[in-house]
């Protein structure tokens, strides 16, 4: 039945017009008869009326009365007797009947055929029409009486129609509200008509066909109906086919049409099994279906399994219906079953019993809101006529100050004009903007004045909806949404949970009862409830685990209201115990809620990501100062004294790209007038070169009394180290020589690094080329040693790739030549003094965009 709710609404509203039209003409019809359509002959018996006792399974009218001395007892006409024709017309509806009292007139003849107990054949009689008179044997005051009943219960269909057509009119999407209307339809179209052949021919073609139809589906109607509202019967969950059911069986005893009464199934079914088993099967099936909604009602209304609101709402209609149909329902099936005949009074008493039926509806929707639908409604009368009456003011006010403005102007200006035509739009659009705040204050006075109860709590949650924003803290925001919820709705208990990690929601709600003050958020109830993303009321949870209601139990949970995060996880909980008005949470504070759930779901993401920011930047700061202590500890790496040579002058520096890098060079003391001189470039940047730098340093400083004696056997026990101790993909370039002031000897091994240039005194220029491959790649190494000589005068220039391959905006390369080219021209300078120059140069031509390592040493013999 979901479908229905996606039907355009002005479908829906058209269907129930027509719906609202067709019924409401048939309560006039109705209506009219009751009062009007007393015949103006009789014969003198049933009191002077028959279409109410007129008896479809028997296509005949009961003789029940005789009035002494009356035309019917002239003609022979007993107690007893069953008319089953008149004039020669079988009685296959009252019809005849009607047409004979409503055409006839005083004196007039009229043969009846009837059926009398004892007797195989009918036989007819012949009466004489009389003019129609009180009834001799009611006093006065017991007419008036009757009178006086017989116009309450002529407006029998009045309280149906209005409760049913208000109800479907402010729920025209809900299925429910289309199944009472039809309901409520079928109980206007219970009692007979007492003449239809009174009524006008088409009018009542349209009320015998309206009747025929809505008689034939009251009971289905009846059971569809309690089956399925407000939830489905445990009955229906188990045989969920008997609804329809219930509906075959009402459509095929629809008798819509007297031409077609012979082809209908109760006809076919009375041919093939006689009338009995026909009457039994039609009889049969009304009741049955009239017990089954019963019992469903029943089910709803007292049944542990049924969610408790739906509960709550059942128990009302259950006692209305009880109260208000059971006793006619008894009264119908003593007459059908026992051919009982009740008197006039008592069933008048059941049928004044039977309003109890709409009228339990009625005060079901206004005060537990069966519908959903609110106490106070912006359509009533005086709200639409206070607010309508406050806009007409407005408009007269406008019109008079437009009215007067012209009558002012039109002494200076032409009103035909471009001036006038402007300076009255000015005056418009002015007077718009200055009307538009009292425009809205006025609405709002209004609205606070007949609904001030949902206006404060609408004021009261768009309030906080506000104020979350600036929430910094779950504490407060937890304290924030208690506050206004408690101001807003006044529940009896409320506590607000907010997560805590990701397995608990906490509370600091005061009251909540020992062992409440922690929900995991792992409880299937909740996976339910943010699966389902809204607020919902605890009756219409699922009751399938037991163990995770009872966690919240001792809230006394009414309206639970999911937070979530933008990924539909559950970052926190409202629980909301009854109103103390003990009104049910209606669906403008379901929507206000959730309204207040989303904004307080973003103020928690928002918190979370701000905690994670903060946590971020502390870590930051210990990774910072973590890197500032190892940039600390690899600057005291490099060499902290410079041992004195005579004949040679020296200098280095290394200006990391990074905090900590893997570029290394050093100076190791050899004895006296010895110096070994270091410069490496481990592969990689930041803290794992930094490492393997430092790993490389100390294999070194471990081993460098060797490099006297044999400085190839110190380079491979290096090269061993440091392949054994660093991955596969991981190699150094180094530099290493060994300079004895004496003899002014540079011995050198270069192994895989880049040539370092020796600047000769006469200007020539020499690189002293590899004498081994990288350390670190390979585990069989062997490397070669050079020799040479240092003259007053040369100067060595070593160098890591940082140098050369630094970059400009372009991409260009600063390259072996410009280097060249800044070695040659500041050759004369300290080695300090040229040891800046190419620094600032480097750092000139790639504009402070350093991307590796700068290392560099010089030396100058003297």
């Amino acid at each position: 039945m979901r479908p229905w709710s996606t039907l355009p609404r002005p479908f829906l509203a058209t269907l129930a017009t027509l719906l609202a039209a067709g019924s409401v003409l048939y309560g006039a019809i109705w209506m009219y008869d009751v009062r009007h359509a007393r015949p103006s002959v009789e014969l003198g018996f049933n009191n002077a009326t028959t279409a109410g006792l007129y008896d479809p399974d028997t296509r005949s009218i009961p003789v029940i009365d005789i009035v002494s001395g009356g035309p019917a007892e002239h003609a022979g006409l007993r107690i007893g007797d069953r008319i089953v024709g008149i004039n020669g017309q079988p009685l296959v509806t009252s019809a005849p009947f009607d047409d004979a009292y409503s055409r006839g007139k005083p004196g007039d003849a009229i043969d009846l055929t009837v059926e009398r107990p004892g007797e195989t054949q009918p036989r007819t009689l012949h009466g004489i029409f009389r003019a129609t008179r009180d009834l001799p044997f009611l006093p006065g005051y017991a007419e008036r009486a009757r009178i006086s009943v017989l116009e309450i219960i002529g407006s029998f269909p009045v309280l149906f129609l209005v409760v049913g057509f208000v109800v479907l009119f402010l729920r025209l999407e809900d299925v429910n509200a289309w199944l009472l209307a039809l309901l409520f339809c079928s109980f206007v179209a219970a009692p007979d008509f007492p003449r239809p052949a009174a009524v006008h021919s088409g009018l009542r073609e349209f009320a015998l066909a309206y009747r025929s139809v809505f008689n034939c589906m009251l009971t289905s109607f009846f059971y569809f109906f309690f089956a399925v509202f407000p939830v489905r019967s445990p009955l229906d969950r188990r045989f969920p086919w008997l609804k329809w059911l219930a509906l075959a069986m009402g459509i095929i005893q629809a008798k819509p049409w007297e031409q077609l009464q012979s082809f209908s199934p109760v006809s076919v079914i009375a041919k093939l099994a006689g009338e009995h088993a026909s009457r039994i099967f039609v009889l049969g099936s009304r009741y049955t279906f009239l017990a089954l909604g019963l019992i469903s009602l029943a089910q709803n209304s007292f049944t542990s399994s049924v969610p408790i609101e739906a509960r709550r709402k059942s128990r009302v209609i259950f006692w209305g219906t009880l109260a208000g149909v059971t006793p006619i329902v008894l009264e119908r099936a003593a007459i059908d079953f026992a051919d009982f005949r009740p008197s006039f009074w008592l069933d008048t008493t059941l049928v004044l019993i039977i309003f109890v039926y709409p009228l339990s509806f009625a005060y079901a929707v206004v005060k537990h809101r069966v519908m959903e639908i609110p106490v106070l409604l912006r359509r009533s009368a005086r709200y639409v006529l206070v607010q309508r009456g406050f806009f007409v003011l407005l408009f007269a006010v406008a019109a008079t100050a437009i009215a007067l403005f012209t009558h002012f102007f039109s002494r200076f200006v032409r009103v035909d004009t471009n001036i006038g035509m402007v300076l009255s739009a000015v005056f418009g659009i002015v007077l718009v903007w200055v009307s538009a705040p009292l425009v809205k204050r006025g609405t709002d006075r209004i609205d606070r004045a007949f609904f001030r109860s949902a206006y404060d709590a609408r004021i009261i949650l768009q309030d906080l909806a506000e104020k979350t924003r600036t929430v910094t803290a779950r504490s407060e925001l937890a304290a924030l949404l208690e506050d206004h919820l408690n101001k807003a709705l006044r529940p009896k208990t409320l506590a607000c949970y907010v997560e805590d990690g990701d397995s608990l929601l906490v509370t600091g709600s005061r009251g909540v009862p020992p062992g409440s003050e922690t929900l995991p958020a792992n409880l299937p109830l909740l996976n339910q409830l943010a699966a389902h993303g809204k607020s919902l009321e605890v009756s219409n949870l699922s009751e399938d685990s037991p163990e995770a209601l009872s966690v919240l139990a001792p809230l006394n949970p009414d309206c639970l209201v999911p937070i979530l995060r933008h990924d539909n996880r559950l970052s926190g909980l409202i629980v909301l115990g009854p109103r103390l008005s003990e009104e049910p949470y209606s669906s403008e504070d379901k929507h206000l809620l959730d309204s207040v759930a989303s904004q307080a779901g973003i103020t928690l993401e928002n918190i979370h990501l701000a905690e994670k920011m903060a946590e971020r930047m502390e870590a930051d700061r210990r990774v910072a100062r973590d890197m500032e202590i190892a940039r600390e500890v690899q600057a005291r790496l490099f060499p902290q004294a410079m041992p004195p040579l005579q004949t040679l002058d020296y200098a280095g520096t290394c200006i990391q790209a990074r905090v900590v890098g893997g570029d290394y060079y050093d100076f190791l003391d050899l004895g006296p007038g010895r110096i070994g001189v270091v410069l490496a470039d481990i592969s990689g940047k930041g803290i794992a070169a930094a490492l393997l730098m430092a790993n490389l340093q100390a294999n070194l400083r471990s081993q460098y009394a060797v490099a006297l004696e044999d400085p190839h056997r110190l380079l491979q026990s290096v090269n061993r180290l440091f392949y054994e101790n660093t991955p596969d993909d991981r190699y150094a370039t180094l530099f290493f020589a060994d300079y004895d002031d004496a003899s002014r000897c540079l011995r050198y091994a270069n192994c895989g690094h880049n040539p370092p240039l020796l600047l000769r005194v006469s200007g020539e220029l020499e690189r002293l080329g590899a004498t081994a491959t990288v350390l670190g790649l390979f585990k069989d190494w062997k490397c070669g040693i050079e020799e040479i000589s240092l003259r007053p005068g040369d100067t060595l220039l070593a160098y890591t790739d940082g140098v050369t391959e630094a970059s400009n905006s372009t991409g260009e390369e600063f390259g072996e030549a410009r280097l060249e080219e800044i070695f040659r021209s500041h050759r004369h300078e300290p080695v300090n003094t040229l040891l800046a120059c190419i620094l600032e140069a480097v750092q000139k031509f790639s504009a402070a965009s350093q991307a590796d390592d700068l290392t560099l040493f010089i030396a100058q013999a003297r």
